[in-house]
């Protein structure tokens, strides 16, 4: 009998990364300007499975808290025509002007409404019911986010959580993560039992990119 290999997780992201489709000129470039800036963005694969969620769930109104540069939000968009609206949230005022023009320049304005100001004080103004919810802000203010993505869904809504893994760091004790860790740690994993413990949601953890929550609303 063979012996199995150890997975090298760098090499698995690779040859998933290999298989994706070759984004359009102006993605391409926002991932290279977001990667060379330090500016938090989706992973590759992570990508890939947005888009095909996107595409299977063919939601008309999506919440998204975290708009970065607008990748995420512009990959949803181009994933499925019908949308009508992809609310995307941004606090940061450098961030929102970068999102903004990228959002003009892929003709998507009429589709992607950047509202400008903190997620969690901004969803507490929305109404809904959004079609499908895709997480990506402040981690240490995840269990804020569900519970105001809970009043803002209905059944057979979606919600999609990312980076839940932290780099592997979510499942060393607390007090093994770095102190200025310590509390989005805590966050996270008060998350996952908040996500995985409500009995209206069927959730599963998937250890996509950094690990993503892709929960569906039954009731």
């Amino acid at each position: 009998m063979r012996s199995r290999r150890r997975m090298d997780n760098k090499r698995i992201s690779d040859f998933i990364r290999g298989y994706a489709a070759e984004e359009d000129e102006l993605l391409q470039r926002i991932r290279s300007e977001c990667e060379s800036a330090g500016v938090p963005l989706i992973r590759p694969e992570t990508a890939m499975f947005l888009r095909t969620v996107t595409a299977l769930v063919r939601p008309h109104l999506v919440l998204e808290l975290g708009t970065a540069a607008g990748y995420s939000a512009i990959c949803m968009a181009g994933s499925f025509e019908g949308i009508e609206r992809i609310d995307t949230l941004e606090d940061w005022e450098p961030r929102y002007a970068i999102a903004e023009a990228n959002i003009k320049e892929a003709g998507l304005t009429d589709r992607i409404s950047l509202i400008k100001g903190d997620a969690s004080e901004t969803m507490k103004s929305l109404t809904g019911p959004y079609d499908m919810v895709f997480i990506d802000a402040a981690k240490g203010q995840y269990p804020d986010y569900l519970k105001e993505a809970m009043r803002l869904t209905a059944a057979g809504s979606v919600i999609i959580a990312d980076n839940i893994l932290m780099d592997g760091e979510i499942i060393e004790s607390r007090y093994l993560v770095e102190r200025r860790d310590r509390t989005i740690h805590k966050r996270i994993r008060e998350f996952l039992d908040d996500i995985t413990g409500d009995d209206r949601l069927v959730t599963s953890l998937i250890p996509v990119g950094d690990g993503i929550t892709f929960s569906v609303r039954e009731r």
